[in-house]
């Protein structure tokens, strides 16, 4: 059986490397031939949120749409198209019309993050809400076979529109993602977010819970992938690191404590839709968390046994006094994490539940 899988981003972003490449091989051990086929390179998505990049990135996505073209035509000799959010970034669904109306293949959307909310671009604004093309995912969700939802949110409101959705997280392999060897031997603990651009104002929204905490406990603040050059927090010390692919694991196995914030103001019904990820990353590494109770990371974990939920201020502030205060507790809550992540998220029992999609699309 032979899939061809169009994702959006290349692999350097998470939801084609945790959505669709790390399944390649265990679909192959299936039976199932996955060719994966991103619209942007590495190169263009890296300078894709730099705004003095606007006019290299504007040809980089023309070029990437002619060159789409091309995978039409791949398209018509694969037993069934996985499309991970949508086949361009920009435009109508014009691949997906091609493959679905004109070639007949079977499709599969996949969705793990509510991208049908009407969404304002940090970089780009009000521009990149019209390049998105309004209305383009509830297209997708009625032309597709099947859609593969990264939470219940996003399942609840695709079965709304009449498609027939299947859950499927966003997992790690927990082979790879797993507690350091040794035992952290940081000076002061270390709280830590990884993250993107985008996400970012969600860390920002718990700056003066950190600032007030500081005054009571010593710890770093570790920041990777913020995209900002300049971060400081009064009385905070602050570590600001790129995010690379080849140091992920090591950047999430050097936190005693994660952080999970998620603001329901900011980018209004975008958060719900949120697959819950950065806290199944923290339990397959094997240290405690404070989350945000919304979208995905609802469904996700033991309260008060994998981690701590926090959604006010007073929250935030109560929980994360809580484990600095109790070292030993942070250790019992982290292996937990972990116990929990090897029993529900095992890359080999989602790969299952892939291939049965799959099967079953192209079945008929």
């Amino acid at each position: 059986m032979k899939v061809l899988a169009l994702a959006s981003y290349p692999k350097e972003a998470a939801c084609t490397r945790y959505r669709v490449e790390q399944f390649v091989e265990p679909l192959a051990e299936r039976g199932i031939t996955v060719t994966v086929r991103p619209f942007i390179d590495s190169d263009l998505f890296a300078r894709l949120y730099q705004q003095r990049s606007w006019l290299r990135t504007a040809l980089g996505l023309t070029k990437s749409g002619l060159l789409r073209l091309r995978d039409v035509v791949a398209a018509a000799n694969a037993d069934v198209v996985l499309v991970q959010r949508e086949a361009m970034l920009i435009g109508p669904p014009i691949i997906e019309w091609l493959t679905k109306r004109v070639l007949r293949r079977p499709m599969v959307l996949d969705l793990d993050d509510a991208t049908y909310v009407s969404y304002t671009s940090p970089t780009y604004g009000s521009v990149g809400r019209i390049l998105k093309w309004s209305g383009k995912t509830d297209d997708l969700i009625r032309w597709a076979d099947a859609v593969i939802c990264g939470n219940r949110f996003i399942a609840d409101y695709v079965s709304n529109k009449g498609a027939r959705a299947r859950i499927i997280p966003t997992i790690v392999d927990t082979n790879i993602f797993r507690p350091a060897e040794d035992q952290r031997d940081n000076a002061e603990p270390v709280l830590g977010w990884i993250g993107t651009h985008s996400t970012f104002p969600y860390l920002e929204a718990i700056f003066p819970v950190l600032i007030d905490l500081a005054q009571r406990h010593k710890f770093r603040l570790r920041i990777v992938g913020a995209g900002r050059d300049d971060i400081e927090l009064s009385g905070v010390t602050v570590e600001n690191i790129p995010w690379t692919l080849d140091r992920e694991v090591k950047h999430f196995r050097s936190l005693d404590i994660g952080l999970y914030p998620i603001e329901e103001s900011l980018y209004e019904g975008w958060a719900s839709g949120k697959s819950g990820f950065k806290a199944i990353q923290y339990m397959a590494v094997g240290i405690p968390f404070v989350a945000t109770p919304v979208g995905g990371s609802r469904e996700i974990g033991e309260p008060g046994r994998t981690h701590l939920d926090a959604t006010t201020r007073d929250e935030w502030y109560r929980a994360l006094d809580e484990l600095l205060s109790h070292p030993d507790r942070c250790r019992l809550m982290g292996a937990a994490g972990r116990e929990y992540a090897l029993q529900h998220y095992a890359l080999e029992d989602q790969a299952d539940k892939l291939a049965a999609v799959l099967r079953e699309v192209a079945s008929g």
